[in-house]
């Protein structure tokens, strides 16, 4: 069993006007990036990155490879504005006006599996912090580790290069991605900011099967495979909606940085969401030998209890358990009969569980 998985996020006490809702050219664009360092992530949008990939100049790919530890893996966190503009130059601005120390942290613990930025990591004052970083750095390639000595070495001239190289990315591809996509995600992020202001924070568990409210805790927790916490009880917290960050949802829950949330947009986003405890129950399920005998049988149209029980030599009540466990799972379509119930495997379910883990491994 996985047991409880989640990210949240305590909004308790935090008036409507302080849970922002709007798009970000920024954190579009640095899930782009992402899509395009990480295809295999992104299958629905093969012929999207592809289009990208070729408009990129041959000048500009070496650098955004070289970055690649800003967006790879994971992200910054100062990727995603707590307070986006209209422009990414704009966001960019608001960027520059963060001190060396805080980009630094947040530029080498972006790949980071676990929390990666406590209040003590900073790679410029702390000796073993710095190593750390650069034994990671180094572990995701020459070029990564490279970058992240020069880093070290200079902050303020590679935060230029990295603002100029997502300048540029804006002039060759993502101003075009980015017209395209943001009349959707602003009406997306209306309509959110509407039922927000007429339901409270309640309304904001509808974005995603994947986001969970408790209005009485002030709490909004969001189901990954990642256990973190983060505060916005003091400045409220961000929602950015994405066209190109499905299945991500990427928290920003850092100490010292404001809450947000990226989410896919759920008409960016074409497959069902599948919570952690039922994908659990569905491995479950399926982790036991003779269920997956059931599963084969069912797999070939429907069958009675008492069929699977003949077939397979076992008795009609233990088969009913098995049963019920496969259907709580989401695993079996049941149907009447006369005096029979039969029973059915929905290959939909079964045919999307290696995709559905996928996204949940990724979210």
């Amino acid at each position: 069993m996985i047991g409880t998985v989640v990210t949240s996020v305590d909004i308790a006490g935090v008036p409507a006007d302080r849970i922002r809702i709007t798009p970000s050219p920024l954190a579009e664009l640095g899930a782009v990036l992402h899509v395009l360092a990480e295809p295999q992530h992104h299958p629905d949008t093969a012929a999207a990155v592809a289009r990208m990939a070729a408009a990129l100049p041959a000048e500009l790919a070496p650098d955004l490879e070289e970055f690649g530890l800003l967006w790879h893996s994971g992200r910054a966190d100062f990727l995603f504005p707590s307070d986006p503009r209209p422009s990414l130059r704009e966001e960019l601005d608001d960027v520059d006006r963060l001190d060396d120390e805080r980009w630094v942290a947040a530029a080498l613990a972006a790949h980071r599996a676990v929390s990666p930025a406590p209040r003590t990591w900073s790679p410029l004052r702390d000796p073993i912090v710095r190593q750390r970083a650069l034994a990671a750095a180094r572990a995701r390639g020459p070029r990564q580790a490279a970058w992240a000595e020069r880093v070290l070495a200079d902050p303020a001239a590679e935060r230029e290069r990295v603002r100029r190289s997502l300048l540029a990315c804006e002039s060759a591809f993502f101003g075009t991605v980015w017209k395209r996509v943001h009349p959707a995600l602003t009406e997306e992020a209306e309509r959110r900011r509407f039922d927000l202001a007429r339901e409270g924070i309640g309304a904001l568990g509808r974005i995603s099967h994947a986001i969970g409210v408790d209005t009485e805790r002030g709490v909004l927790t969001i189901d990954k495979l990642q256990d973190q916490t983060a505060d916005g009880r003091g400045g409220g917290m961000t929602l950015i909606p994405s066209a190109y960050g499905a299945p991500h949802m990427t928290v920003v829950y850092a100490p010292g940085w404001l809450p947000v949330l990226q989410y896919p947009a759920p008409g960016w986003d074409p497959r069902p969401v599948l919570r952690v405890d039922e994908l659990d129950a569905r491995l479950t399920a399926l982790a036991h030998p003779l269920r997956l005998r059931f599963c084969r049988t069912l797999a070939r149209g429907p069958h009675t209890t008492g069929e699977l029980a003949d077939y397979w030599r076992v008795t009609a009540p233990e088969v009913s358990r098995h049963l019920a466990v496969l259907k709580a799972a989401g695993l079996l379509i049941s149907a009447r009969r006369g005096r029979y119930v039969t029973y059915r495997l929905d290959m939909a379910a079964c045919t999307g569980l290696g995709q559905q883990l996928v996204d949940v491994l990724g979210r």
